[in-house]
């Protein structure tokens, strides 16, 4: 009955974050292919999200990981490129292009260290 009691349904997936190329592979499992597991975990606390279009949006990080756990299984039909821009010890900056049928989305995303876990502190989405 213990594993029935309070936050058992609350346990998070261990998710490999110790390097910025897991934390962004992650991420791109996530925002792409439905992947639910460690989405809490993925995300710094001050994580916000900026859409640049004609009508500017703003998330912040409770609203994405929201959205994103009702995406679950759900795999965009595109294809997918990441370049990293920066990269040091503690902070990269990468490119995730998702080339869609009519239109290719592009997400500037900021991922730095927190200890020994990286986590996704910024995305920008432009789309063309």
């Amino acid at each position: 009955m213990a594993s029935e009691g309070p936050g058992a349904k609350a346990t998070k997936a261990n998710v490999n974050l110790s390097t910025a190329d897991f934390a962004l592979e992650h991420y791109v499992a996530v925002t792409t292919e439905g992947e639910s597991a460690g989405v809490e975990q993925l995300f710094a606390a001050d994580f916000n999200q900026k859409i640049q279009a004609t009508n500017a949006q703003t998330h912040g990080r409770e609203a994405i990981v929201k959205l994103l756990k009702k995406q679950k299984g759900e795999k965009l039909n595109c294809t997918v490129s990441t370049d990293i821009i920066e990269e040091s010890a503690d902070y990269m900056v990468a490119k995730v292009t998702l080339k869609f049928e009519n239109f290719t989305k592009t997400d500037l995303v900021t991922l730095e260290r927190e200890g020994d876990k990286w986590k996704v502190s910024k995305s920008i989405n432009l789309y063309k």
